[in-house]
């Protein structure tokens, strides 16, 4: 007995490891994980012989053991298995093992009445519907909810024997927002699951806070031989306590939430509390009020937006605006999606007049963000140009990285590719605000130059500038008149705040300062308002101007620039870019 069990070790281990993708295995990587196996499970000290894992691993590729295993070597000397979801603890069950199963499935019925033993109330039935369909070969008659594709449950036993046994284990783990894997030493105390995602609880070092690290993030367990530091004050019964989830702040109270739930979805409600605080406050001829005393977390927030519009938060104010936000938030993102018939409309306009608005491409949280990432760029007032009337970004996307990500967002991308052409890419990003009250303004212009990386006699380029530290150049009209302009607006703007005044059907060329001249005085102009999160579409060549600021809003534009032709060779575009 003691030698099948020793073997059984071995087998689990070479599975453990084959089925850990994340690392490379050499026989002798194999054998001394065998050997460290048996050593911290059976005090076996002296280790496991080069012949006796290969002939285990003959062993489970054959079918005497039943389990087929399909091990294979790459590289000639890395093992591993072919199928990647292939693991001995799937095979099917034996008669002997569904012989054991029965007999303990027979011991806990006779612990389900009592009280202690509420638990196995569902266990019994799943255990006993499991041996049923193994025996019958019949499809199961109970359904658990369950996510086949859950990454980190083969890490559940060795946290479970590492709480147990009072031992520290070396993690290798990478939360959803670190770039890359760290590895330290974690004192395990607890394991949780929420919503079928299982949970570690645990420190680091004894001053250190209590962490809480998803399974799913973590890549490996190994052994670590550093002492283990005990449980020292945590009450880990009471420690989620007051939560719906598993996001708890150690430092706050439960708050008082008082929720109203409309009368189809009350039974609901009433038959499963959200927590166990849950009390009935009011029965109302429209639903019920409940309360519940919990902490503010993200669970909790989802919880309630998972009924929609059947739940409405009372109490705190601090929650109700946050599910607001929250609920407007999502409507938005339904609102404003670039519709492609009006996409298509606004580029007819914009071909034939030389300019087009495009409303709701961005949401005001989208819109917040942008605002918030310039306005900590910008917290350096020497680096940017700025004065007391004008403030501008040049070079954007080099000064702001970040912010490129949130600005190409699913609108932006479809108008580019949809509206341009697959073939467009970014020449150049500008940020403008244009402050209240400020008395700048921009006559009647086409915008003729082009940023380039420096100054180089080319045929066809002229009119070398050199503005604000960057190098411009007046390009033939061919490149004029196959760029777009596109102006991304954070605020709502309009004539009184310096809205684009453009005179239509002046894109096709380029006029003399004379002929603008005329133009002007003769031909009425349009005024372009663009509400927040909407876009202003113009034609390089069109003829536009600016107003002064009449009151007392912003006007803050993020400017960009698209075309499809590559410069000659001797010029660069200052800023071009793909599109993410």
């Amino acid at each position: 007995m003691p030698a099948n069990r020793n073997a059984l070790i071995r087998y689990r281990t070479i599975d453990n490891c084959l089925r850990n993708r994340y690392r490379k295995w050499t026989l002798e990587d194999l054998i001394d994980a065998c050997s460290e196996a048996l050593y911290e499970f059976e005090g076996i000290d002296k280790g496991v012989s080069r012949r006796t894992v290969q002939m285990d691993l003959q062993l489970m590729r054959s079918d005497k053991l039943g389990y087929n295993a399909p091990i294979i070597i790459t590289d000639k000397k890395y093992y591993t298995y072919e199928d990647p979801e292939y693991s001995i603890t799937n095979i099917p069950l034996t008669e002997q093992d569904l012989g054991k199963l029965t007999e303990v499935a027979g011991i806990l019925r006779q612990f389900k009445g009592f009280t202690h033993f509420q638990e196995l109330n569902g266990m019994v039935q799943r255990l006993e519907d499991r041996i049923h369909t193994a025996k019958t070969k019949q499809a199961p008659v109970i359904d658990l909810e369950k996510n086949e594709h859950l990454k980190g449950l083969e890490h559940i036993d060795i946290l479970y024997q590492a709480i147990i046994q009072k031992r520290p284990v070396k993690l290798t783990y990478q939360s959803f927002k670190a770039r890359e894997a760290q590895v330290f030493t974690f004192h395990p105390y607890f394991l949780k699951e929420y919503r079928n995602r299982w949970f570690v609880l645990g420190i680091k070092k004894r001053s250190q806070p209590v962490l809480l690290l998803a399974l799913d993030r973590i890549m490996e367990v190994g052994e670590s031989h550093e002492p283990y530091l005990e449980n020292e004050g945590l009450n880990l019964a009471a420690y989620f306590e007051h939560v719906v989830g598993v996001s708890v702040n150690p430092n706050e109270g439960p708050e008082e939430v008082e929720l109203f739930v409309n009368r189809e979805n009350a039974p609901y409600v009433m038959t499963k509390p959200i927590h166990h605080s849950q009390k009935l406050l009011e029965k109302t001829a429209n639903g019920i009020i409940i309360q519940l005393q919990v902490q503010l977390n993200f669970e909790l927030e989802r919880e309630i937006l998972g009924f929609g519009d059947c739940v409405k938060v009372l109490k705190p104010h601090k929650l109700k605006r946050r599910i607001y936000e929250r609920m407007r938030h999502g409507s938005e993102q339904y609102d404003k999606e670039l519709n492609l018939s009006e996409l298509a409309h606004s580029m007819m306009k914009l071909k034939r007049r030389g300019y087009a608005v495009l409303e709701n491409l961005y949401t005001s949280k989208e819109v917040s963000r942008m605002c918030s990432m310039i306005a900590k760029a910008t917290a350096d007032e020497e680096k940017f140009s700025r004065s007391e009337d004008l403030f501008a970004i040049r070079c954007l996307l080099q000064e702001v990285p970040n912010l490129k990500q949130l600005l190409f967002n699913s609108n932006l991308c479809t108008l580019i590719k949809e509206g341009f052409g697959p073939d467009y890419f970014l020449t150049k990003a500008i940020y403008f605000d244009k402050p209240p009250k400020s008395n700048w303004y921009v006559t009647w212009h086409q915008d003729l130059p082009i940023n380039v990386q420096e100054k180089k006699e080319t045929e066809g380029f002229s009119g070398w500038t050199n503005k604000a530290g960057l190098v411009s150049v007046r390009p033939p009209l061919e490149y004029l008149q196959s760029a777009y302009t596109l102006r991304i607006h954070l605020d709502d703007t309009d004539e009184q705040n310096g809205a684009l005044k453009v005179i239509p059907r002046t894109h096709l060329g380029i006029l003399s300062d004379q002929e603008i001249a005329e133009i002007r005085d003769t031909t009425d102009s349009a005024c372009c308002k663009v509400k927040q999160g909407g876009v202003h579409l113009l034609k390089p060549l069109t003829l536009h101007a600016s107003s002064k600021t009449e009151n007392n809003k912003h006007r803050r534009v993020i400017h960009l620039e698209f075309n499809n032709r590559e410069l000659p060779e001797g010029l660069e575009w200052l800023e071009q870019g793909d599109l993410i």
